[in-house]
């Protein structure tokens, strides 16, 4: 198995959007994963919607817009990076979304044979939530697809070495995914925790699901942490200034 990382563009917010009580702005990457196993190919999260760049507004509502600025190109999404590496997007099988906020599965689409991949509560909140009356509306990245939906630890290729791990709290039914490479495990931890010093200093955003139960998923991440993990954030420039991405692999095992 082999796991490779892209950036699929950056979004610059204030950093109370991050964390709370954060003072300044914080430009952040916005990661995806190929994860390239005997079994099958898989991506982790997909990226922004193309329209972002175009029509923001209209792309994830009045609101977001007005907080999140995106530097996205066209060559940066998920489908065009896949094919720079000679991987025909029509070819990747599973599609996982740790959840369905805009910067995390709008690439859905640009993998249209791919089975989406999420936890139950998570589709489950998006359909009772029901069309927004503007922006980003997550129940049409599941809309027309062959959805699997999970409950808690799902193995994504029955063998140990992706597992995805219930991380709930950011939104209802986030999910991270343990992968088994390099001869120990590394958690891709999504939005559980925005920057990896989140783990030891609890500084979450503003915005929770249920802070309560994200804290509980840290803490769950912590401890794989301190057993010798290495975490993988959601969204940490410093952290991601020092990972290899693509073409480089990021992990093999």
């Amino acid at each position: 198995m082999k796991v490779y990382g892209f950036v699929c563009g950056w979004l610059t917010a204030p950093m109370e959007a991050f964390v709370e009580g954060g003072a300044g702005e914080a430009k952040v990457p916005v990661p995806a994963y190929l994860i390239d196993h005997p079994r099958g190919r898989a991506v982790f999260d997909t990226g922004m919607p193309a329209s972002l760049r175009t029509d923001p507004q209209a792309a994830i509502g009045r609101y977001l817009a007005g907080v999140f600025k995106a530097d996205f190109a066209p060559e940066q999404a998920i489908d065009r990076q896949l094919e720079a590496m000679d991987v025909d997007p029509a070819s990747i099988d599973l599609v996982v979304n740790s959840h369905l906020h805009f910067d995390h599965c709008a690439g859905n689409a640009l993998l249209p044979n791919a089975r989406i991949v999420v936890q139950k509560r998570e589709a489950a909140a998006a359909r009772a939530a029901g069309p927004p009356k503007e922006g980003f509306d997550p129940l049409t990245m599941l809309d027309g697809r062959d959805v699997l939906e999970v409950e808690g630890e799902h193995d994504l290729f029955g063998d140990g070495s992706a597992v995805l791990l219930p991380t709930y709290g950011h939104t209802a039914g986030h999910q991270s995914l343990r992968l088994a490479c390099d001869g120990g495990d590394t958690v891709l931890a999504g939005d559980c925790c925005y920057f990896h010093r989140t783990l030891s200093d609890l500084k979450l955003p503003g915005f929770a699901h249920d802070r309560e139960e994200q804290l509980r998923s840290i803490a769950r991440l912590k401890a794989l942490c301190d057993r010798g993990a290495r975490i993988i954030a959601g969204h940490d420039p410093d952290q991601w200034a020092h990972l290899p991405r693509a073409p480089a692999p990021l992990l093999a095992g």
